[in-house]
């Protein structure tokens, strides 16, 4: 009751809207993606469906996080319950998004261990909070070790990397959003 309607999650309108408001073609996207322009079309398409890294490949070019194209792809509610054993997890099998839809935060579940290589910075403001295990952060040259039930607070900006060093690992992150607009396709 009141729960939000599990529907396969579809980010090709984001992901065309995106790159029509940067002014950027298909082409342009490919090359800056290291992904190809048909796989690319099948995406804006919702005939393919990016796994996690190919979306984080796609939202860099767009200049943009995977977060925001799935938000900008899903309609928000006001008032919306994401339950563990019902939610579909994002294309990757590891991470969860807590929030649904198009709101001023988002949040995300990340289990297990993902690629500690990859750096992040966002625009806003972010938190941490490491559920189960535990993790080793980096930012701003420093490194910081964090346990259950620790957190840290990164400002907006901050270049950061993160790896989990225990197993199954849970990591709670929670942002605040860098708005896509999400309106529908002006008519060519």
């Amino acid at each position: 009751m009141g729960d939000h309607k599990e529907q396969p999650l579809r980010v090709g309108a984001a992901v065309r809207r995106r790159r029509r408001a940067l002014e950027l073609t298909l082409a342009v996207v490919a090359e800056r993606s290291g992904l190809s322009v048909p796989f690319l079309s099948q995406v804006e398409n919702d005939r393919a469906r990016p796994s996690r890294s190919s979306l984080e490949k796609v939202a860099d070019a767009l200049r943009t996080t995977a977060v925001e194209l799935l938000a900008a792809a899903d309609p928000a509610c006001s008032v919306d319950v994401v339950r563990a054993e019902e939610t579909e997890p994002m294309p990757d099998p590891q991470v969860r998004s807590l929030v649904r839809g198009h709101h001023q935060m988002h949040a995300s579940e990340f289990t297990g261990d993902h690629d500690a290589g990859r750096e992040f910075q966002y625009r806003n403001d972010q938190l941490m909070y490491v559920a189960d295990g535990a993790v080793e952060i980096e930012a701003e040259g420093r490194a910081y070790r964090l346990g259950r039930g620790d957190t840290l607070y990164l400002t907006g900006g901050v270049r950061h990397r993160w790896r989990a060093t225990v197993p199954e690992t849970r990591v709670l992150v929670v942002a605040v959003a860098e708005h896509i607009e999400a309106v529908q396709d002006r008519p060519r």
